[in-house]
This record gives C-alpha cells, sequence and structure tokens, in this order.
C-alpha cells in the first residue's frame, strides 16, 4: 500500500440506509486525517465537500486504499475493481454474514485510522480467471475472488456437460451446473453443494456439482496451477448461464468452451491485528457453541 494514503474509495449501495449511515460517519473521519475520498455516487444525507466523483472503472487508478461497506458480495465487486491495480481493500460489515467484510462498524475508525498508518494486516489472495469462448469464436473474460459459476437457467431441465482437467478428459455430468471455487472461495456457495473448506493461503482449486444426477459426482481438490475446461453439450431446452462471483459473465450454448485458472492478479485484504481465520469459521459457521465453546 502506498503511504501516507492521500486517496480512498468507498465502495457500498448507497441507497441501503445502514451502509449509508456508516458512510456518513466515515467521510468527516477521512477528511480530518487529509485523506481525499472517492466516490462513484452520491451517498445520501452527506457533506459532498471535497468529495471527488470518478467512474467505477478508475478507482484501481485513482485509490491508495479502498473500503468495502456492506456484506460479501460488496467486497467481491470491490475486489475486481482493485485487483490489476494493487491496491488494498478493507471490508466493513453491514450485510449478513460476513466473511470477507470482517470489521465490525464499532470497531471501524481505529481500524481505518490503523490502515492509514499501514499497520493492518495484510492478506494477499489469488484471483481467478474465467474466459467464456463461444462456438462462433468470441471470448467474453472476468475476474473473481470466490468463484466461476455454469448453472442452468430458466429452465427445470438438468444440463450436460463434460470438464477437463489440464486437458485431460474428467468425466460427463448431469446436473444443475458446477462451480469452480479458489480457496477463499471454498466457504461460499462450493461449501453448500458439499464442498471442502480450503485454508485460504493453500494453492488450490475446488470442482463442485450443483445438484449432480448421481451421487457419487462429488467435488475434487486441485493444484492450483490447474487449467478446468467445461464444456457445454447439446440438449432440449439447454439454457445456462456463467457467472463470476455472482456478476453475469454470459450465456453458454452447446458447444461453448469455459476455461477457468489462476489468475495473474491478486487483491490484498487488510485485516485487524489478531485476524484468526479458525476463529472466524467457528463465529460465521457456529462451530463450538454451547459448554465447549471457548
Amino acid at each position: 500500500m502506498a503511504l501516507p494514503v492521500r486517496s480512498c474509495a468507498l465502495i457500498g449501495r448507497f441507497t441501503d440506509l445502514r451502509v449509508a449511515e456508516t458512510v456518513n460517519v466515515l467521510l468527516p473521519h477521512l477528511k480530518s486525517r487529509g485523506v481525499q475520498v472517492l466516490l462513484t455516487e452520491a451517498v445520501p444525507g452527506s457533506d459532498a465537500t471535497g468529495v471527488v466523483r470518478v467512474e467505477a472503472a478508475a478507482i484501481g487508478q485513482r485509490a491508495d486504499l479502498a473500503i468495502a461497506v456492506g456484506g460479501d458480495g460488496t467486497l467481491l465487486y470491490a475486489a475486481r475493481l482493485v485487483a490489476r491495480h494493487g491496491v488494498p481493500l478493507l471490508g466493513v460489515n453491514r450485510g449478513r454474514l460476513g466473511f470477507l467484510t470482517d470489521v465490525m462498524p464499532q470497531d471501524m475508525l481505529p481500524s481505518v485510522d490503523a490502515a492509514l498508518r499501514g499497520e493492518l494486516e495484510a492478506d494477499e489472495r489469488p484471483l481467478l480467471s474465467a474466459q467464456l469462448h463461444s462456438a462462433g469464436g468470441g471470448i467474453a473474460q472476468a475476474l473473481a475472488l470466490n468463484d466461476v459459476v455454469m448453472q442452468k437457467h430458466d429452465t427445470g431441465r438438468t444440463l450436460d456437460f463434460e470438464t477437463r482437467i489440464d486437458q485431460r478428459y474428467v468425466n460427463t455430468h448431469d446436473g444443475d451446473g458446477i462451480i469452480v471455487a479458489s480457496a477463499t472461495g471454498s466457504t461460499a456457495y462450493a461449501l453448500s453443494c458439499g464442498g471442502p473448506i480450503i485454508e485460504p493461503h493453500l494453492d488450490a482449486l475446488v470442482i463442485a456439482p450443483i445438484c449432480a444426477h448421481t451421487l457419487s459426482d462429488r467435488p475434487i481438490v486441485l493444484s492450483s496451477r490447474s487449467v478446468i475446461e467445461v464444456v457445454l453439450l447439446e440438449r432440449a431446452d439447454t439454457q445456462a448461464n456463467v457467472s463470476c462471483d455472482g456478476m453475469r459473465l454470459g450465456a453458454i450454448e452447446p458447444g461453448d468452451r469455459l476455461e477457468v485458472r489462476a489468475a495473474r492478479e491478486r487483491v490484498t485484504l487488510l485485516h485487524p491485528p489478531g485476524h484468526d481465520y479458525y476463529k472466524l469459521l467457528r463465529s460465521k459457521l457456529h462451530w463450538g457453541r454451547g459448554s465447549f465453546e471457548r
């Protein structure tokens, strides 16, 4: 992170009153520290004096620090904005779960001051690179921090698709789709499909079928050096989409190919001192409740 921090982007869904309330606390605090605030849109009830409006695509180039205010979805969105520019990202939790946005509102201002001084723990996380190759030769691509998902759309029928790993045929699947998740994303959608929890700094990927028709079609843990290919097969009423961290990349048609691999880019998350991943798991997944809780 560039020190001193001269500019800070605030990212969130400002129409959410809880998010707007938190941002309206942050704005004067950052201004009092001599930090220029970057916003993509106005915040209800805020004083816009000294605030610079920028396009979302310019945040990575303009900011020294980004603060995502909201839930994990907001942080995933912010990660895509800053990943190619090395801008560190701090998450303030005004959502529900908060695996990634781990600073609570009551701890926000001390954590922001520590970030401005460069005293927070830097946690570098790998990203996924997705490329959707159409049979006609077109390519759509995007980055994801959590997962890349191919899933049926607007139909009750399952999908038929093939998977290959490093160009080696793995399986022909029948189900609602498939998830390719990073270690960070192993506690998201992949977990709900029966996938394993992977420690976030392990160089691994996981592929998890969604509602597979065959019970033996199980999640697989792979090296992060692997390249995963998914090809949608012809079947009546086949309709499917590909999304990256919940954002639609595009429709996938029979014969199209989805390719997912570890990206060159990484994103740096900032945590308060003493951040404990296993404590986070206990809290969010409700482990250790009752007389055995520590």
